[in-house]
C-alpha cells in the first residue's frame, strides 16, 4: 500500500508547455481520496511550486530546488533546508562570468537573470498564460554577481549553467566540479522544451545542468518526510524523467520512468511509462494505485 506519491514537475506533470492535463489532475484527485500524500518534487522556485501545488490542490509538502528545501504548506513554513552560502554562490558566478557562460539563480521566490534565454525564456513564455500571483518571478539584473552580493533575505536553491556547444559546456562543468562543497549534476543529454507564441512553434535545445549545495538531491528530502511521516521506502512511489530524478527513482518502492526520460533514467525504473505529453503521470498512477 502506497502512503506517499513524489512527482516530478518539468518533463513529468507538466507537458512541454508547462501545463498539467485534466486526466493527470483527475489521477492525482484518485490517489488523494484514496488518502495517499501528494508531494510535488521540482527544481523550481518554492513560489512557482506554490502556485502549481494550488492549482492541484496540494495541501501539504513540497520539495524545491531539487531537494534544497521542504516548505510546508499547511503551517506556511520551511522545515528543511540546504541552501547554497553567498559566498560560494559568488565563487561559482565568478568562474560563469570570466567563461562568458549563460546562468541563472534560483531564490525561494525568483530566478535572476541576466537575459531572456533557454529555461527563462520557457519560463517566461509560460507566464504569458498564467495570472499574476502565478507566474514565476524573474528579475533581470545587468550585473548578478553585484546583485547577489547584495541580497538579503533570500536564500540560493541553486544555480543553473547552460549553452548550446557541448565543449564550451563541459569544459565549464570540469572547472566548476573542482569548487568544494557543491554538487553538480552529471547530465548527460540536450534539454528540450516548446515555446509557444501565438500559433507558432519553435523548440529551445541547450546543454543544462545545476548545482546545488553538496549531498542535495529530491531524494534525500524525501528521506526526511518518510522519517517524520513514519513511512517506509516501500510505501513512496515516485515519477520522474531526468538526472535530478534518478535516485529518487531508484530507492523508492516503485519508481516510474517516463517515455521522454533519458536512458539512464529507464533503466533505474520499475516502470516506464507514456511521455509527459500523453498523461504518463495518470498512466502511472491507474497502473499502480487503481
Amino acid at each position: 500500500m502506497y502512503k506517499l506519491i513524489a512527482i516530478d514537475l518539468d518533463g513529468t506533470l507538466l507537458n512541454s508547455y508547462g501545463q498539467i492535463s485534466e486526466k493527470n489532475k483527475l489521477a492525482l484527485n484518485n490517489a488523494k481520496e484514496k488518502g495517499i500524500q501528494i508531494v510535488l518534487a521540482s527544481g523550481r522556485t518554492t513560489d512557482s511550486v506554490k502556485s502549481i501545488a494550488n492549482e492541484i490542490g496540494v495541501q501539504n509538502y513540497i520539495i524545491c530546488g531539487n531537494g534544497s528545501l521542504i516548505y510546508d504548506l499547511q503551517k506556511e513554513e520551511i522545515i528543511y533546508d540546504k541552501f547554497i552560502e553567498k559566498k560560494k554562490a559568488l565563487q561559482i558566478i565568478d568562474i560563469c562570468e570570466k567563461n562568458s557562460i549563460y546562468y541563472n539563480i534560483y531564490t525561494e521566490n525568483m530566478v535572476i537573470a541576466k537575459t531572456l534565454n533557454n529555461n527563462v525564456l520557457f519560463y517566461y513564455q509560460e507566464n504569458a498564460n498564467k495570472p499574476d500571483n502565478k507566474k514565476t518571478k524573474i528579475n533581470i539584473v545587468q550585473d548578478i554577481y553585484e546583485y547577489v552580493k547584495n541580497l538579503e533575505n533570500q536564500n540560493i536553491l541553486k544555480i543553473t549553467i547552460s549553452d548550446n556547444d557541448v565543449i564550451i559546456f563541459n569544459s565549464i562543468i570540469r572547472k566548476l566540479r573542482e569548487v568544494k562543497d557543491i554538487d553538480v549534476l552529471d547530465v548527460e543529454h540536450m534539454s528540450r522544451k516548446i515555446i509557444k507564441t501565438g500559433t507558432e512553434e519553435s523548440k529551445l535545445e541547450y546543454y543544462y545542468t545545476e548545482i546545488t549545495k553538496k549531498n542535495v538531491d529530491k531524494w534525500y528530502a524525501i528521506e526526511f518526510l518518510m522519517e517524520n511521516l513514519n513511512i517506509n521506502s516501500n510505501e513512496v512511489l515516485t515519477i520522474g524523467d531526468n538526472v535530478n530524478d534518478k535516485l529518487m527513482i531508484e530507492n523508492a518502492g516503485c519508481g516510474v520512468a517516463m517515455g521522454n526520460s533519458a536512458p539512464y533514467v529507464k533503466e533505474v525504473s520499475n516502470l516506464v511509462v507514456a511521455n509527459n505529453n500523453e498523461d504518463g503521470v495518470a498512466e502511472a498512477i491507474e497502473k499502480i494505485i487503481g
